[in-house]
């Protein structure tokens, strides 16, 4: 099977490169892909490669084409190299880099335009746009679905590390009433404590303790009654908010979760809600949250592409090449639109555009996918 993917992948190059050569510059849509397509990343610029192929047969144009180059990982000269042949051979409109960190790098060129599955900014950045989930998106849907749910008091929680100072930039762009900010130590020993400090938990314990009391020495029926039923209970007393925005991931994000519910945080009257999940079903084995909620792309549409890709390839996407699968029908409504491609203010639309992710909108130069909200649910991922 490794060996028939390759050979695919020579062939699909061969073929956009052999059909350039029959066609004059004015005739086609030339877009190249810059992509890890050798080395230890390669796996993941196939997956991109792939999902162009699919992208073309969507569209299905045949004066479209895509013109892919090996950039490596993070490796200037590879970027460059690559970037130098893509505008020697005419080609002004490219999909990549991939890491934010080549922004800096492809800046240089400014008379190529750059469209890349990063999410770091949302901003059009002289010749860069990037249409990754942003932070940014996802915290306005989210903030909208809690103002639905008429939460008022919500916590915003990250953690204390590299991405700390990025996080709070973004957040001082938002409206944020009825916000706080709370900062937490990522390792879990020391995590426990300062939720514990978040949640009034020793307070909400004694509480409980002296409520008891009033009522171990009785004998009356209703006394007995009481005293049962805080005897299942752990704390007596709610928390000072309705709902949390937990900006983490991965194990850190189920630290927190379960330190949470250890502090007795009422999850019938305290909205979990998080980001950067992209229907990760091992949330599922969360035992202790009941119902998270959290902004993403459209998950019929997520699911309809990761069915056509395994289809086709034999093998289930990486996550952000679907975001590459909508980079070229963004290039391609640009270049119909106006008949050729020379800025980013081409992608300057004023109307809202569909795509497989979601509606992206490009007001002021900025690009914000309206996202829906799901919910983990019974071991089902379900639209709010």
């Amino acid at each position: 099977m490794k060996k028939k993917i390759i050979l695919i992948i020579a062939y699909v190059a061969l073929f956009f490169n052999f059909n350039l050569l029959s066609k004059e510059q004015n005739e086609v849509l030339k877009v190249g892909l810059l992509a890890p397509l050798t080395g230890e990343f390669k796996e993941l610029g196939n997956s991109l490669l792939y999902s162009l192929q699919l992208a073309l047969d969507e569209i299905d144009d045949k004066n479209v084409f895509i013109i892919p180059k090996d950039s490596g990982f993070e490796n200037k000269k590879k970027l460059n190299s690559a970037i130098k042949e893509f505008r020697s051979e005419g080609i002004n409109i490219i999909i990549g880099p991939i890491s934010y960190e080549d922004f800096g790098e492809v800046q240089k060129y400014n008379d190529t335009v750059f469209i890349s599955p990063s999410n770091m900014n949302p901003e059009f950045t002289n010749n860069v746009i990037s249409v990754g989930v942003s932070l940014e998106s996802q915290l306005i849907a989210l903030l909208d679905f809690l103002k639905k749910k008429k939460k008022t008091n919500t916590i915003i929680l990250f953690p204390e590390n590299k991405f700390t100072n990025f996080i709070e930039k973004k957040l001082a762009k938002l409206n944020l009433d009825n916000t706080k900010i709370f900062k937490y130590d990522p390792n879990p020993e020391v995590l426990t404590g300062e939720i514990e400090k978040l949640t009034n938990y020793s307070q909400r314990k004694r509480n409980l303790e002296l409520r008891k009391k009033i009522f171990e020495d009785k004998e009356d029926e209703q006394s007995v009654k009481e005293l049962e039923k805080l005897e299942q209970l752990y704390t007596l007393g709610d928390v000072n908010f309705d709902s949390v925005i937990i900006i983490d991931f991965g194990n850190s994000l189920k630290s927190i979760l379960t330190s949470l519910v250890y502090s007795d945080v009422n999850q019938d009257k305290v909205l979990f809600t998080t980001v950067n999940q992209w229907f990760d079903e091992s949330i599922f084995y969360e035992n202790t949250i009941r119902n998270l909620y959290y902004p993403s792309i459209n998950y019929k549409e997520f699911k309809k592409y990761n069915k056509t890709y395994y289809k086709n390839f034999g093998s289930y996407p990486n996550e952000i090449s679907i975001l590459t699968y909508d980079a070229l029908g963004l290039i391609y409504y640009a270049w119909r639109t106006y008949g050729k491609v020379e800025s980013i203010n081409d992608f300057a639309f004023k109307s809202k555009i569909k795509g497989k992710i979601g509606t992206f909108s490009f007001a002021n130069k900025k690009v914000i996918q309206e996202l829906d909200i799901y919910k983990t649910d019974k071991n089902k991922f379900t639209k709010f």
